[in-house]
């Protein structure tokens, strides 16, 4: 069995396939998944989006390389203007649920996908990077007709999609978003993905489309400079390291929060029997909630944080039993949607490498002749808690995005990462317990039912206990019963190794139209 790949659409699923089958490794598949979901999911990623890949090579070595973006305004000086005002745009997600996004060329961050790929493949790939960008341009050029979970995502974010003409363009050909089955074609992307394939992304950073990317943004009252493009790498960083039933996990690490904040959680459980009932995990999910305080996010930048957050934390859960010191419904920050995509991968040698990409909910900043859709992580709330426009130039934005890899006996049992803003570690915690506490494969761990505390109310699909749920109404939480799975509880892609018999399973999430192959 050659390995098996678990991504955000089928598409993608089997391109990383394709090239398992042809002799490639799972960096390899990840990158050719990856690629191709910027044709099929284009909302959700793409080459003006920044993400996460985290590898444990068949050799037994562990790297997280960070290419999530950065904030903009390199060599502006003191005198440059402020930025625009971010645009405000609200989307129904529901009759009951409405959030606002603000978009626009101010809250365009530094991407970095493209360059995060092409350091992964010189690393750790195998296969030319033509050979991987190929069937992602080809998806690109003919188009790709949109599956339901695809058309709803168009439908849901047609305004920002939609709130300049060269989206408007290629989202709405017709005067309306695209609907289930109707195709979506992107030219220019299939240009820049031929031209990233026969020059590498080079051009992006420092030649022709950089220029265009930073007068476009600049034009419009944003912040992106040649001196940011020219500037950004790709950071490989040391996983953040935890111990989990005599497993090690592997996650995302500072800057970013979502790692460290499952990293807790899983310590907070520890002593705690298999498996945690709804009330445990919405205790441990205050907790974490709870840490993420303004001190917590200036630290993220700093020095050793990692294990002076983790020791602290340890000391705090000695002093008190779980739950005490704080009330139920506590504030936390809002959550999102988060357009954001995953793929996991394992191959037949040992090798897996975690991928989360994310393009904000796209900033509407379509620019002209390049294929590229930017981010708007500038204008996303989760990302900015302690105000917009206030992180250093140059420096990482902290994300929520948490690829994650579970070590049993040093061999993968499971990688895994989830889209869904702050339902990120919720979901990829309760996946990770699946298969590890209750001994799932990957397709059950993602489907199964989850629960998620936030804003003082717990949130929770059909099919959690309904007994912990009236235990935690009783404990003083606000309860709300959703009448079917949804994507509000994030977008898992899973792959699994069983420990004892060797095979190999993935888990498309359902919630998001996910899909998995195994490449025999």
């Amino acid at each position: 069995m050659r390995g098996v790949v678990a991504a955000g659409h089928p598409l993608s699923a089997e391109a990383g396939t394709r090239i398992l089958r042809e002799g490639g490794n799972a960096v390899d598949a990840a990158i050719a998944a990856c690629l191709m979901s910027f044709a099929c999911e284009s909302p959700l990623s793409g080459p003006g989006a920044g993400g996460f890949m985290l590898v444990h090579t068949a050799d037994g070595e562990d790297i997280l390389l960070d290419f999530f973006v950065a904030a903009p305004g390199l060599g502006r000086g003191a005198a440059a203007p402020a930025p625009a005002a971010l645009m405000p745009i609200e989307v129904e997600f529901s009759a009951e649920a409405t959030q606002v996004f603000n978009v626009g060329a101010s809250s365009c961050g530094v991407p970095g996908t493209l360059l995060g790929l092409a350091e992964a493949l010189e690393r750790f790939g195998s296969v030319p990077l033509d050979a991987l960008c190929a069937p992602a341009a080809l998806a690109a050029r003919e188009g790709v007709a949109l599956r339901p979970m695809q058309a709803y995502l168009h439908r849901i974010l047609a305004p920002i999609l939609s709130c300049g003409p060269e989206g408007a363009a290629l989202y709405e050909p017709a005067g309306r978003p695209l609907a289930e089955g109707e195709v979506l074609r992107l030219p220019e992307l299939a240009d820049l993905l031929e031209r990233v394939g026969a020059e590498g992304p080079g051009f992006v950073y420092r030649g022709d489309v950089a220029a265009a990317l930073s007068e476009w943004v600049l034009e419009r009252g944003g912040l992106l400079t040649l001196e940011d493009l020219a500037a950004y790498r790709a950071l490989a960083r040391e996983p953040a390291r935890t111990h989990y039933r005599g497993r090690e996990v592997l996650t995302n690490p500072p800057p970013s929060s979502g790692g460290i904040l499952i990293a807790l959680s899983l310590a907070l459980l520890a002593p705690f029997e298999a498996p945690a009932d709804a009330r445990t995990l919405v205790g441990v999910m205050e907790r974490a909630n709870a840490a993420r305080t303004e001190d917590f996010l200036i630290g993220l930048n700093t020095e050793g944080f990692l294990e002076r957050f983790l020791a602290r934390q340890a000391v705090e859960g000695a002093r008190e039993r779980l739950g005490e010191g704080a009330e139920p419904g506590g504030r936390a920050a809002g959550g999102r949607l988060g357009s954001t995509t995953h793929i996991a991968v394992l191959d037949g040698d040992g090798a897996c490498a975690s991928v989360t990409c994310s393009n904000g909910s796209g900033s509407g900043v379509v620019v002209p002749g390049t294929g590229i859709h930017l981010n708007n992580m500038l204008g996303e709330q989760d990302l900015n808690p302690l105000g917009f426009h206030r992180q250093p130039a140059g420096l990482r934005i902290p994300s929520m995005m948490a690829p994650t890899v579970v070590l049993r006996d040093g061999e993968p049992e499971v990688a895994l990462g989830s889209a869904g803003s702050n339902r990120i570690r919720s979901a990829v915690l309760q996946t990770l317990l699946g298969v590890v506490d209750e001994g799932l494969g990957a397709e059950e761990a993602v489907a199964r039912p989850r629960v998620h505390f936030e804003e003082g109310r717990v949130d929770a699909e059909p099919g959690v206990d309904d007994e912990a749920l009236r235990g935690l109404e009783a404990d003083g939480y606000a309860v709300r019963r959703w009448a079917e799975r949804n994507l509000y509880f994030g977008g898992v892609q899973a792959v699994a190794r069983d420990p004892g018999s060797g095979d190999l399973s993935g888990g498309g999430d359902p919630r998001r139209g996910g899909s998995a192959v195994v490449a025999g």
